[in-house]
């Protein structure tokens, strides 16, 4: 064998040596110095086993032992990152939506021309084109037209706006927590106005806008005049029948909330002059509509504030996908090098060995194809099941890592049979 394999160009590390004990000519070949005594070319090594003892070299795509279940599923993202990837962006892309509502509403509101109600209010809008300002700005204090609504609960309480509601609250069992949540649900709401106007802070200017379907508006800055809670008396059995049924209901809770004469409101709509009055109606073009007890600046304030919020969401969620994306391309890069190292390392050993069997005597190659596919040094010696192949020795068996699985197919060996040579 020494004499059959001094002429071979081997390279450097790929050197063998001679043992006793091995049948036939009392010599055994066998692997010391695998590629540079690297585990990694060990393990590349082993993927090279065909079925039952064959030496044939398996695919490149093949991963080899130990390298994680990354490579198990040929290079693909697995599940989890796929849902982490998909969950991201589409919350990313739904906040972004939600954002760029908000920052044209902002953009719509902050380019809205602000009119002052005074004596020149009619000249202004006779000069407008159409005599309108599709968005405007107008701010007043509130005046009655004919009637006016008086609160049901507090004396001397008069407005244009009326909303009723009674709200129910309860505990309901959470059979997922275990816990109990407080709940609340509107049973009734009822809302009643009468028409009205705005009219300047200032007395003795005879200037008027009224105000058409006010209820259209996002904000109508109504304002709560009268509260209660009416706990709920229960006797034992209603207690009973309650933790029974999974809900406890805990009491009413009636409110009223009124728009009052006099108190001040900011407008934002469309404002109109017809017969020689000025009406302030919902725009159109699709923007918003608002009745606000609060100020023009607090108004403006408050969309653009939300607007930075939803933002600063959108940018979060859009960093988290983007980094799940690099993260799931990075290991596509890492597998595909992985990938590309065991293929050239295969096609090295596989060019060596067929030098080897080429020039070896009949009785040294069936020696090569006894080894274990793993040390080439030892014997195989055993039989894994339930795939069946032989191709390694019980001391490689034992060195292979937890789950144990077969070099040649990847399956999980369940338990193992000695295999005797007679």
């Amino acid at each position: 064998m020494a004499t059959a394999l001094s002429g071979l160009p081997c390279p450097p590390h790929f050197r063998f040596r001679r043992h006793a004990s091995s049948p036939g000519d009392g010599r055994r070949v066998s692997g010391k110095g695998v590629p540079g005594g690297d585990a990694r070319w060990v393990r590349s090594r082993a993927e090279g086993g065909g079925g039952r003892g064959s030496r044939r070299l398996t695919s490149a795509s093949r991963p080899a032992p130990g390298h994680g279940a990354a490579m198990e599923g040929g290079g693909r993202p697995s599940l989890g990152q796929v849902i982490l990837l998909g969950t991201s962006s589409v919350v990313t892309a739904i906040l972004y939506s939600v954002y760029r509502q908000k920052a044209q509403v902002a953009q719509e509101l902050k380019g809205a021309r602000r009119i002052h109600l005074g004596e020149d209010l009619k000249s202004i809008l006779s000069e407008a084109p159409g005599k309108c300002v599709p968005y405007a700005v107008i701010e007043g204090v509130v005046r009655s037209v004919k009637e006016t609504l008086n609160s049901q609960f507090v004396d001397n309480c008069k407005g244009v706006i009326q909303r009723l509601t009674l709200q129910e609250h309860k505990m309901v069992w959470n059979r997922t927590t275990h816990l109990w949540n407080d709940c609340s649900k509107i049973i009734h709401q009822r809302t009643n106005s009468v028409p009205f106007e705005l009219v300047p802070h200032e007395d003795g200017v005879d200037v008027a806008v009224r105000v058409l379907k006010p209820l259209d508006a996002l904000d109508l800055g109504l304002e709560t005049v009268y509260e209660k809670y009416h706990p709920l008396v229960q006797s034992f059995t209603d207690v009973i029948g309650h933790y029974i049924s999974g809900e406890r209901p805990k009491g009413i809770q009636e409110t009223e909330e009124m728009l009052k004469v006099g108190a001040a409101l900011t407008g934002v709509g469309e404002l109109v002059l017809d017969n020689n009055a000025v009406r302030l109606q919902p725009p159109k073009q699709g923007m918003q509509y608002y009745l606000s007890s609060q100020d023009f600046d607090s108004l403006l304030q408050g969309q653009e504030s939300s607007a930075r919020l939803w933002k600063v969401l959108t940018l979060v969620f859009g960093f988290a996908a983007c980094a799940a994306l690099f993260f799931i391309l990075w290991k596509q890069y890492l597998q595909r090098q992985e990938r590309l190292r065991l293929k050239q390392m295969e096609e090295e050993f596989r060019e060596h060995e067929a030098q080897l069997l080429s020039r070896a005597k009949p009785e040294d190659r069936e020696s090569l194809k006894s080894a274990c596919v793993v040390c080439l040094s030892n014997f195989k010696a055993c039989v894994f099941l339930e795939c069946g192949h032989v191709c390694s020795c019980a001391e490689c068996y034992r060195a292979l890592p937890e789950p144990k699985r077969c070099p040649i197919c990847r399956q999980q060996i369940t338990r193992v049979v000695p295999l005797y040579s007679s």
